[in-house]
């Protein structure tokens, strides 16, 4: 009995990537336009594929040449520019030659993307560590040395102790741990994008909780940045406590 194109389709959709040529070589002498169409979007998925395969090794270009280290973790932070909220430094060792994915700068990717691997990272790192520093300590010390503390807590929370950092663009002072800084370090590594995506959710989810504490500013949807809408609530209900005083002198 003949396939329907439907159930062609079903099939090719279904299948995992490596059952893919062998489908393709079952259907592609069907003459049906429908059949047809459904193989060319099947082939276009296995060519994206292989295309982020490549992607994604090249990303591992520094993991490969500091390989001779055991423990290499990649740092990065995410909140240095909002109006309120923790500053929130990530800190990951992947596995070598780790598998995972998709990994690039959190900000290039969907908050779906960023919370899905978020999970994987979280599943198959070797460690993850996560430091904080609060509005009131950006406002007392500045946001780059609260940005530096938040990285060193980070470290310290690793339960493996790594060997080398590789950091998105900044030296951290008092580390002991060879650095290597790399600028947009993370759309360059995977240890460091995945650190980039470690940070970035943590904190998306925590002003998100703090849009339920204090829901005149729309946290949730802004992660405090300076958004009009926030900005406009700023000056109508004045600052709320998790607001960075130094950071909002021009609204209130």
């Amino acid at each position: 009995m003949v396939e329907t194109i439907q159930e062609i389709k079903k099939k090719l959709q279904a299948a995992g990537i490596e059952q893919l040529p062998e489908l393709f070589s079952a259907y592609e002498q069907d003459t049906r336009s429908g059949v047809t169409q459904e193989v060319l979007r099947a082939k276009k998925r296995l060519d994206n594929y292989r295309k982020e395969l490549e992607r994604t090794e090249t990303l591992k270009a520094y993991e490969k040449q500091y390989a001779s280290y055991a423990y290499i973790c990649g740092i990065d932070e995410a909140g240095r520019g909002p109006l309120a909220g923790p500053v929130v430094a990530g800190a990951v060792i992947l596995p070598k030659n780790c598998d995972i994915l998709y990994i690039n700068d959190s900000k290039k990717l969907s908050e779906k993307k960023r919370e899905e691997l978020y999970d994987i990272i979280m599943e198959k790192a070797e460690a993850v560590g996560i430091g904080y520093s609060t509005p009131e300590r950006i406002d007392e010390i500045n946001i780059l040395q609260a940005t530096y503390e938040a990285m060193r807590e980070a470290i310290s929370k690793l339960s493996i102790a790594p060997d080398l950092l590789l950091n998105d663009a900044v030296t951290i002072p008092q580390v002991d741990i060879r650095q290597v800084p790399i600028i947009k370090g993370d759309a360059k590594s995977i240890s460091i994008g995945a650190a980039s995506i470690v940070a970035k959710v943590t904190r998306d989810r925590l002003m998100c909780e703090y849009d339920s504490i204090f829901p005149e500013y729309g946290f949730c949807s802004n992660k405090g940045y300076g958004a009009q809408t926030h900005i406009d609530a700023l000056k109508k209900y004045g600052p709320c406590p998790i607001h960075r005083r130094s950071f909002i002198t021009h609204f209130v």
